[in-house]
C-alpha cells in the first residue's frame, strides 16, 4: 500500500549558494505587509560575485549553529548573509525555518513566501508555507499552500495525504473526502482511504455509510479478519445483531479460533438470550494463548462485580481455570482465578492460588494481604506464620504483616516471638487507631500468657479506652481476671455488660457465670452454665457447668459432666483426678 504521510521537510542545504534573505534586521520597520515584503524581495538587484562570497560564508557559518541548535546565533547569521543577497530562496527558506523553530511562525511566513516567489518549483518551500499558516491555526490558507504546491510542482500528489491529513486534523471532513476522491483518482482505490473514510463517517455518527465501506474493505480483502470484526461492532451498535453474527461466523471462516470474534458472537449471543452458545463462545475464547491475559483479566473482573451469584459463578470458575491454562507462567491469571475462588468461599484453592501468583511475581502487596488473611480463615495458624514472614522481607515496613505474624505466633503458643512482632507492628500503626486497637487486643492476651498481668491488663484497657464494648477484651479481660482471682467486681462489671449484649452466645454465659463462680454465687453461676450448655457441648462450658454442680452438692451429676468433658478431649489438666477422686480441683 502506498503511504505518502509525514514526509520530513529537508533541511535543503544547496551546494550552489548564493544565499540571502531574511526581514531580520533588527531595525527594519514593522509596517509592510507579508506580500509586500516578498514583493521586495524579487525586486531586489543582484549581488555582486564578491557579495555573493561573502553570503556564502555567512550562510554556512549560520549552519553550523542551526545544527548545533543555536537557532538565536545562526538567525544572526542568516539574517547578515540576507542583507547581502535578499533574493536567495533557499537563504529565504532556511530563515523562514529557523523562525519556526524559535516558535514565531508570523515571522516566518514573508521568508517562506519569498522563498516560493524566487523558486515556485520546490515542494519544500510549500510544505514549510503550510507548517508556518498551520502553526498560526490558519488552516485555510495552510490548505492552499497545498494547493499551490499540488498546482505548481510536478509529480507531487503525493502531498495529497497531507493535504487530507491537515483537513482532518481540524475535523473538516467534507474537505477531506473531496480530498479523498482526489487521492482515489490519482492511485486507484486504496485499503487506507476506505479506513479513513469509515473513520470519518463515524465521527459524523453516519453508521450506514460506514457500514457500506466496511462492506467494501471486505470484498478488497477478504482475508483481513480486522475489517469483519470492525464491521460486526458497526452491525451491533446499529442494532443489527443478526448480521453481525452472519460477519463473525465469516471471519471464523477465515480464522477458526480468532478469540476476539468468539467473544464478540459470546456477547450477541448472550444479548439475544442465548446462554448456552454465549458460554461455548466465551469458553472457546478463553482457551485461546493469543487472547491476551488483561482482556481476560478484564473480562473476569466483570464476572468478580456479579458475585456471588450461583448463577454465573460456574462459568467464572471455568473461565479462570482456562486463564491458568492458557498463561501457566502469568501471576494474574492466578490472582485473578484467587479473588473469584475467595468470593466463592473455595478458601483453600484461593490460597493456593495466590501463593502460585506470588512465584511469579511476589511485588503484590495486596496478594499478600489476602494470603495471610485465608491463613488465618482457614486457622492454618504454621502457614500463617511463614507466609507472613516471607511477606515482611518483601514489606517490613506493613504493619498488618507483622499483626498476622504475631497472630500466628500467639496461637503457635510462641508467645514471646508473638508480643515483640505485635509490639514493633504496634509502633508502625502509631497512626492508625483502629490497627493499634487490633494490636492490643493481640497483646492482652499474649502477656497474660507470659504471665505479664501488668502488660495484659494495659494492653486491654488501652482498646477499651477506645471501644468500650468490644467483645473480644469484655470475654478475655474477664474470664483471665477471674482465673487470677483479681478485680472480680471488675470482671463481673464487663462480663455482665457481654451477657446483656448477646444473651444467647455460649462463650460470653460461660465467661460470666465463672465469675459469679469466683464470687461464689453458686447459684447465679449454675443459671447461666444452664443456658450455655443447652447452647453448646463445649469441653470448657461442660467441665465448669460440673464445677458449679460439685459446689451445689450435687457430686455424681458433676462427674457425669466432667466425664462428659473429657470425651471432647479439650478439658483442663486436673479433668482426669476429678473424675477418678470425685474431687475438686482447680488451679
Amino acid at each position: 500500500m502506498i503511504n505518502f504521510r509525514n514526509i520530513a521537510l529537508a533541511t535543503c542545504c544547496l551546494a550552489v549558494l548564493t544565499i540571502g534573505e531574511s526581514n531580520a534586521q533588527s531595525g527594519r520597520k514593522k509596517a509592510k505587509t507579508i506580500e509586500e515584503t516578498a514583493t521586495a524581495q524579487t525586486q531586489a538587484p543582484q549581488p555582486s560575485e564578491r557579495e555573493r562570497h561573502i553570503s556564502e560564508a555567512l550562510f554556512l557559518d549560520g549552519m553550523k549553529y542551526f545544527l548545533l541548535e543555536d537557532y538565536k546565533q545562526a538567525l544572526q547569521l542568516f539574517q547578515k548573509a540576507y542583507t547581502v543577497t535578499p533574493t536567495n530562496a533557499a537563504l529565504n527558506y532556511k530563515i523562514a525555518e529557523t523562525y519556526l523553530h524559535l516558535k514565531n511562525p508570523r515571522e516566518a511566513l514573508p521568508f517562506a513566501k519569498a522563498a516560493i516567489a524566487q523558486e515556485s518549483k520546490n515542494a519544500y518551500y510549500y510544505l514549510l508555507l503550510a507548517q508556518a499558516h498551520t502553526e498560526q491555526n490558519q488552516i485555510t490558507e495552510a490548505a492552499q499552500a497545498y494547493n499551490n504546491l499540488l498546482n505548481n510542482v510536478p509529480g507531487s500528489e503525493a502531498y495529497l495525504f497531507n493535504l487530507a491529513d491537515l483537513y482532518l486534523s481540524q475535523s473538516r471532513f467534507d474537505d477531506a473526502l473531496k480530498t479523498y476522491e482526489r487521492i482515489e483518482k490519482q492511485y486507484g482505490p486504496l485499503e487506507q482511504l476506505s479506513v479513513s473514510r469509515q473513520q470519518i463517517y463515524l465521527r459524523q455518527k453516519n453508521v450506514v455509510k460506514a457500514i457500506q465501506e466496511g462492506e467494501k474493505l471486505i470484498a478488497t480483502n477478504p482475508t483481513e479478519i480486522r475489517y469483519y470484526l470492525s464491521l460486526a461492532e458497526l452491525y451491533n451498535a446499529s442494532k443489527q445483531p443478526d448480521y453481525a453474527i452472519k460477519t463473525l461466523q465469516k471471519a471464523l471462516q477465515v480464522e477458526q479460533a480468532n478469540p476476539f470474534a468468539h467473544l464478540m458472537l459470546s456477547d450477541l449471543n448472550r444479548q439475544k438470550g442465548n446462554l448456552r452458545e454465549s458460554e461455548k463462545q466465551v469458553k472457546l475464547a478463553f482457551a485461546s494463548p493469543e487472547l491476551d491475559i488483561d482482556t481476560k483479566v478484564r473480562i473476569l473482573v466483570d464476572f468478580i462485580r456479579q458475585l456471588p451469584n450461583p448463577a454465573v459463578e460456574g462459568i467464572a470458575l471455568e473461565l479462570a481455570d482456562l486463564t491458568m491454562q492458557s498463561h501457566p507462567e502469568e501471576a494474574k491469571a492466578y490472582a485473578v482465578a484467587g479473588d473469584l475462588q475467595t468470593i466463592i468461599g473455595k478458601k483453600t484453592q484461593a490460597r493456593d492460588n495466590y501463593l502460585k501468583a506470588v512465584t511469579f511475581d511476589d511485588s503484590h502487596f495486596k496478594i499478600w494481604q489476602q494470603i495471610v488473611l485465608l491463613d488465618a480463615e482457614l486457622s492454618q495458624s504454621d502457614a500463617l506464620v511463614k507466609h507472613s514472614e516471607q511477606a515482611l522481607e518483601l514489606f517490613p515496613n506493613q504493619s498488618v504483616f507483622w499483626f498476622y505474624n504475631g497472630t500466628g505466633h500467639l496461637i503457635e503458643k510462641n508467645f514471646d516471638k508473638a508480643v515483640k512482632a505485635l509490639e514493633y507492628g504496634k509502633r508502625l500503626s502509631a497512626n492508625e487507631p483502629e490497627l493499634a486497637m487490633q494490636f492490643n487486643m493481640q497483646l492482652g492476651d499474649g502477656y497474660n500468657s507470659l504471665k505479664n498481668y501488668k502488660k495484659s491488663d494495659e494492653a486491654y484497657e488501652a482498646v477499651l479506652a477506645v471501644d468500650v464494648n468490644n467483645e473480644h477484651v469484655l470475654n478475655n479481660y474477664s474470664y483471665f481476671l477471674s482465673l487470677r482471682n483479681e478485680k472480680l467486681e471488675v470482671a463481673k462489671k464487663m462480663a455482665s455488660r457481654l451477657v446483656q449484649q448477646h444473651p444467647t452466645n455460649p462463650t460470653y454465659l460461660d465467661t460470666y457465670a465463672w465469675v459469679l463462680y469466683k464470687l461464689g454465687d453458686y447459684d447465679g453461676a449454675r443459671k447461666y452454665l444452664e443456658q450455655a450448655v443447652a447452647i453448646s457441648d463445649d469441653a470448657t462450658v461442660v467441665e465448669h457447668y460440673g464445677d458449679v454442680l460439685f459446689k451445689l452438692g450435687k457430686k455424681e451429676e458433676a462427674v457425669s459432666h466432667w466425664q462428659k468433658a473429657k470425651l471432647k478431649g479439650e478439658a483442663s489438666a486436673f479433668i482426669d483426678r476429678k473424675i477418678k477422686e470425685k474431687k475438686l480441683y482447680e488451679e
